[in-house]
């Protein structure tokens, strides 16, 4: 018996090896795109489980990195064991004192459908089925986060194991609590999460569509409606080019306010010509991912992001001067409000007004190559506006961790991780580089 196989004897949830019947099912990323070379996968029926399997990682001197919905996976795990959270699935709610409680497999639409019975929302970003946990650990970028911030920023207790399976539980002004309050996962494995809940009683947004002849007229006036935003209302901008018709141009947005209000705000969106399709409505906060509709299920894809220091005439020019094809999407997302102000996480203020997303679907090598051209080209182009550095959870495969944190943040980070890690036992998506 080798020791992968001993596995089954200290572990209550499932272990697959790679000889067995649904291993590669179970070890394989969201990102269809991305190939992962993992020595076993093993399902944690609950927290016991994952502190018998840091103690047995530790003591073989293996490896584990955990991904509870395989969002991020860069395929870098080099024969890790990976650890699957999808059944530490409790979400308790404290609806009177505005709190949360999730367990590492939660996903963000299981938490604003019981939150929005009680006019309440958390962080979440554009999809429902991210995980709580991971989101969290990179910081964050949510709908809501003009203002209220990063997603970590509302996080309050983390709870979890250390790499030698002790279990803790962690609060402000402890060294854990601020690393993996937005740095990240690669200083020990969690098993839950707790965190502010926010208001919102009401809820107004959805998507406008225009025809891509539009995109000078849509992105100017996109320009003017967020220079004078309040921090409740959040714009999205997409040029989109979806296989099979015409290059569009959408503007999605949420307004955490009365939808009168809202409709005055978008006002002028909504008075230029060519107005194709107009989503808006009032909105329950458990159906923020009808607004952009993407996929709840794995497939492929290339992204690419950025910040961005500006959104000039220069700027919005570069953007539109060529077709974005073969890119499905080039988004941009507007930014500022509470992301600006101070923030006890490893990224620190979003100073950024804007954060570009830069999306494509390779369909073969030669097809990735021209996505992953066009990206580049996009970025050259924009270089006098990109400020060089971006989040955490924008991070790409061909990027590291030192892209997204000062230098000053990752030595910090880096003693961390020597800490309460010396051994290197736990890797997340982006190690601390050493």
């Amino acid at each position: 018996m080798n020791a992968l196989t001993e596995l089954r004897d200290r572990v209550r949830g499932r272990v697959l090896l790679p000889e067995d019947t649904g291993f590669d099912s179970a070890r394989r990323p969201w990102n269809l795109a991305v190939e992962q070379d993992v020595a076993a996968v093993v399902e944690a029926a609950d927290a016991a489980d994952v502190a018998a399997l840091a103690r047995y990682t530790a003591a073989h001197g293996l490896r584990v990195s955990a991904q509870p919905s395989g969002h991020g996976a860069t395929g870098d795990l080099d024969g890790a064991i990976l650890l699957r959270t999808r059944l530490l699935d409790e979400v308790a709610i404290d609806a009177a004192g505005r709190t949360a409680r999730v367990g590492a497999g939660v996903r963000w639409g299981q938490v604003q459908g019981i939150a929005a019975e009680h006019g309440l929302t958390g962080l979440p970003g554009s999809s429902p089925v991210v995980s709580v946990t991971g989101y969290t650990l990179g910081g964050g970028l949510s709908w809501f986060s003009r203002a209220y911030g990063w997603a970590a920023d509302s996080v309050t207790a983390i709870e979890g194991v250390g790499a030698d399976g002790t279990p803790f539980r962690v609060m402000a002004g402890d060294d854990l609590f601020w690393a993996l309050r937005g740095g990240g996962g690669d200083y020990a494995l969690v098993t839950a999460l707790e965190f502010t809940l926010h208001p919102a009683p009401r809820l107004y947004g959805g998507r406008m569509l225009w025809p891509a002849e539009r995109a000078a007229e849509v992105l100017d006036t996109y320009r003017t409606v967020t220079a004078a935003a309040p921090e409740t209302l959040t714009l999205w901008l997409d040029l989109l080019n979806f296989p099979g018709s015409a290059p569009l141009v959408a503007v999605d947005a949420t307004y955490l306010g009365e939808p009168a209000e809202g409709r005055d705000l978008l006002r002028p969106l909504a008075n230029l010509d060519g107005l194709l399709s107009d989503g808006r409505g009032p909105l329950s906060t458990a159906d923020l991912g009808s607004i952009t509709a993407e996929p709840t299920e794995p497939g492929p894809g290339l992204s690419r992001g950025e910040l961005l220091t500006a959104l000039d005439d220069r700027a919005a020019k570069t953007l539109l001067a060529e077709p974005i094809d073969p890119l499905l999407s080039v988004q941009l997302r507007h930014l500022g409000g509470a992301l600006a102000r101070p923030s006890d996480s490893p990224h620190g203020p979003l100073e950024e007004p804007y954060a570009l997303y830069l999306f494509g679907v390779p369909t073969s090598p030669e097809s990735a190559a021209a996505v992953r051209a066009r990206q580049r080209d996009l970025v050259r182009d924009l270089a006098p506006w990109i400020s060089g550095h971006k989040p955490y959870t924008y991070l790409t495969p061909s990027e590291t961790a030192a892209d997204a944190f000062a230098p000053d943040t990752l030595a910090r980070l880096r003693a961390i991780k020597h800490r309460f890690d010396p051994h290197h036992t736990i890797r997340s998506n982006y190690p601390i580089p050493f």
